[in-house]
Formats: structure tokens, sequence, C-alpha cells
């Protein structure tokens, strides 16, 4: 695992519920370290994905009862991680120093989520999700999408405003129409908020008239943002994580809200939005330097920027390493 105290202590979405069955093993990767998840009892777990005995990957074992047995040599494990048995030997009681290193797992909005240093400052619950709680609002998921880019860049593409009418034309903008007014952005511990960002949009309600759409940005952790519009029918939001899987890989988890439109198929307002992602990946890929710059003389700024030059003092602040150059 590469160190950095920012994200080891903040929690970050690694499975869909739905994926992790009961008594099933899954594999994944967070903060380059390889993890395995399993499920017992109901309550998710999340493993260093290494058996204690030779190093080879628990992922590939199984669940017998309420323990996990090695593949290799058929180690078993307790919920806590502790070795009570070797086939090899079974007079032998393991010792107490057969014990595999443990993460918090938690569940929340249909995804589960690990944090590796429990210790750390961060919250002790996942970030919030305003609507999701709210009957009044379609919950919709979406994804999960894979970038060969760093997490913060994918984070910064999601607050940049100013390229909805170039990468996403004919959908969230068109070039005709590309200036972006001046707003404000208000920066807290807790995070970051950018208000009254008005954007001209084609099509922003279905009636396939264009007019201006007013956003508010939030960046709720390093990695966890927020965007909600009113259209004029009701309010329309997107709760967007991303997992730093690697330097440079990381995964976007997505829910879309909105409390209109429920005659409108999920698939097809799923359809829409892995089109609008996939158009971000093609270009997030493409940038370099391949981690996000926080020196702000490495690259040039506009206001139009102001959500990302703020996200970049703030990720300096925390201290946040990886990802980040």
């Amino acid at each position: 695992m590469i160190e950095d105290p920012v994200l080891s202590s903040d929690w970050h979405a690694l499975l869909k519920s739905s994926d992790l069955r009961e008594g099933s093993l899954a594999a994944s990767r967070l903060l380059d370290e390889d993890l395995v998840l399993w499920r017992i009892n109901g309550r998710p777990h999340a493993w260093q994905d290494l058996c204690v005995h030779r190093g080879s990957k628990l992922s590939l074992g199984r669940i017998e009862g309420e323990k996990l047995v090695c593949a290799y040599h058929g180690w078993t494990y307790d919920e806590d991680g502790m070795c009570v048995g070797f086939p090899a030997h079974l007079d032998q009681k393991p010792s107490r120093k057969a014990l595999v290193k443990t993460y918090e797992a938690s569940e929340r909005y249909g995804l589960v989520w690990v944090r590796m240093n429990g210790g750390g400052a961060s919250s002790s619950a996942p970030p919030l999700f305003t609507e999701w709680d709210d009957p009044s609002y379609r919950k919709i998921f979406c994804g999960p999408y894979h970038y060969r880019a760093s997490a913060p860049r994918a984070v910064e593409n999601f607050l940049d405003v100013a390229h909805l009418p170039f990468v996403h034309s004919g959908l969230l903008g068109e070039e005709s129409h590309a200036e972006i007014a001046d707003y404000k952005v208000e920066v807290t511990p807790r995070g970051i908020t950018a208000k009254n960002v008005r954007i001209w949009q084609p099509d922003p309600d279905g009636t396939g008239v264009g007019k201006e759409v007013v956003y508010t940005y939030e960046v709720l952790r390093p990695l966890t943002m927020r965007l909600s519009k009113d259209t004029g029918e009701g309010r329309f939001s997107i709760f967007a994580t991303v997992t730093p899987v690697s330097q440079r890989e990381s995964t976007v988890w997505m829910w879309l809200a909105l409390n209109y439109a429920h005659e409108i198929p999920e698939s097809e307002l799923r359809s829409f939005q892995d089109n609008i992602t996939g158009q971000d990946v093609r270009v997030v890929e493409s940038q370099r330097p391949e981690l996000l710059p926080l020196d702000l003389q490495a690259e040039l700024h506009l206001r139009s920027d102001r959500i990302a030059v703020a996200y970049r003092k703030w990720l300096r602040k925390l201290g946040l390493s990886f990802g980040t150059a």
C-alpha cells in the first residue's frame, strides 16, 4: 500500500453490495494494495489479500461455514482474521502472530466501502448522499467507470464547467454558447462549494429548448463530489465518488437522483450518463502530466477554472500526495 494519511483514513467504494453475496469472495485493489472482500452473516469484511503463511492470495480460497480457507495450504481464518487451523497439523494451535491484516468495511448507498486506517482524522462514516433517504427522488446507479488516470484528475474533470460545450457538445453544452459567467467558490475545512455556476445547455429539461442552467458543485471529501441543479421541472443531482486503485488507475461510482421525469426509463438515463462519462474518460486519460499538479504554476488557469484551482489548493493544504504531483 502506498501511504497517504489523507486517503488511507477516508472511506472508498470498492464493490456493489449486490455483487458480494453471502459466503462469497471478491478480489479488489485500493491504494495499490490487493484486498479480498467477503461476506458472512450479512456483514462485509475487507482484508489484505495475503495469506500469512506463504503469501498466496486469499481471494483464490473459499468460505467454509463462517471461516475463510486459503487455497494454497488450507490455512483457516475466522472473521477477525485470526488463523484457527492448519490442516497439515491438526493438533497444533496457531500462534497469535498468524493474523491477517484487516480493514474496516461498511455498506451505504448499495456499495461496500472500505477504510484502511480507522485511526485517521477522516469521518467515521462514508460521505453523505443528501437525497438517498428522500423517497421523492429516484436513485439510479451508473458505472462503475474505469479510468486509466489518477483519481484527482477524474475529480477535477467532474468539477470542470468550461469543458461541457466542447467534450459534450449537443448534450451538456454548445460551442456557440461557451462563455462561463463568473461565480464564487467557498472553501471550508469540510470541503468546497461553488454556487450560481451558469451554463447554457441545448435541452436541459427535455423540451427541446436551450436555456441557461444554474449548477451547484460540492466537494464533500478529497475524492467525493456532488452537483445539483433546478431544471424547472424539479431537482437533479449527481453523487459521485472516485476510488484510487493505483497512482494512475481509478474507478468512478455514481448515483443520479431526480424528483421529476418519472416516466423516463432508468435504462435511458443510465445510457445517457454512460455516453457522457465515455466522452470524459477519453480526454482525462490523455492528460499530461498524469498526476494532478498541485503547484498552480505548473499549468495555466482562467476565471472559469475557479473550482479546479480551489480544489488543488485544498488538496495541497490537506497534504494529499497520492495521485498528485
